[in-house]
């Protein structure tokens, strides 16, 4: 859809133009509309132009090691997302889509060129939102960095998962070998007060069926318990060698750089040693 120039004129990065240049920038850009949900753009799509928000929302995410959606931005009225992949003519690494209906100016590099001819001051403009997105990106590696193994697998805890360790949590403690241990007394106590009339006498045969059912239906269940606490601790393993992997890479990062700093002083010392004589 053709962009009218009075939608050009609210937007931050054009204010400074005048009508004339509006009017040239209007004809080059295309106005887009977009309904809630709809997917703007996705991972992987070759990044040819970029989005400039004029109404709605957006939200611009990315999908982490573990498969989980992750929001890097949420671009405010009149600024640009996109545009880091457009400049670089490389495909996109995030995915934006509409949180509700919006309406974006879509662009490309040339028209970006025709702005900053024509509006020098929109390049810093620019440099902000970039600085916020790089910002964002570190916050999520930190993030990345410090997390609790605990939280990851709790986003994904089914009921099923829940029982089976509130049933280990409860099998394993003293309350239930006291509690069950007094329930056991006092059924054999009682079977053997009523003598003839008991309804399960010396050797208790229905008490041996149904420990023999409880020992079948808890083992598995204990099982399942154990099975999440070995993936905690292979999830808390793979975030170990993760950090221990950066900390490797900062380690020969600072050691080159201090390499490079002892280089440079012996060449220092050596220039002080020709100017001594």
């Amino acid at each position: 859809m053709a962009c009218r120039p009075e939608d050009l004129k609210d937007i931050p990065l054009f204010a400074l133009l005048d009508e004339d240049e509006i009017a040239v920038l209007a004809n080059q850009v295309e106005f887009r509309e977009f309904v809630a949900r709809q997917r703007i753009y996705r991972i992987g799509d070759h990044g040819e132009r970029a989005y400039i928000l004029v109404s709605g929302k957006v939200q611009v995410t990315t999908v982490d090691e573990d498969q989980q959606e992750v929001v890097v931005d949420e671009p405010n009225i009149g600024e640009i997302f996109g545009f880091a992949s457009m400049m670089a003519n490389t495909v996109h690494q995030t995915t934006a889509y509409a949180t509700e209906a919006a309406a974006c100016i879509e662009v490309d590099s040339h028209d970006i060129l025709t702005l900053l001819s024509r509006k020098p001051h929109a390049g810093i403009d620019m440099m902000a939102v970039l600085a916020r997105q790089f910002h964002a990106a570190q916050q999520l590696i930190r993030g990345r960095s410090a997390r609790n193994p605990n939280e990851v697998i709790d986003e994904e805890f089914t009921l099923g998962e829940r029982i089976a360790d509130g049933v280990a949590r409860f099998g394993g403690s003293w309350s239930f070998i006291l509690t069950f241990g007094a329930i056991l007394i006092t059924y054999t106590v009682i079977n053997v007060e009523l003598g003839k009339s008991a309804w399960d006498p010396y050797p208790f045969i229905l008490l041996n069926l149904f420990l023999s059912m409880l020992a079948a239906v808890q083992a598995p269940v204990i099982m399942m318990s154990q099975n999440r606490q070995d993936k905690k601790d292979r999830l808390r393993s793979e975030l170990d060698f993760d950090v221990n992997r950066r900390a490797e890479q900062e380690i020969q990062m600072l050691t080159g750089k201090v390499r490079t700093l002892d280089e440079k002083l012996d060449d220092v010392t050596d220039l002080l040693r020709e100017l001594r004589r």
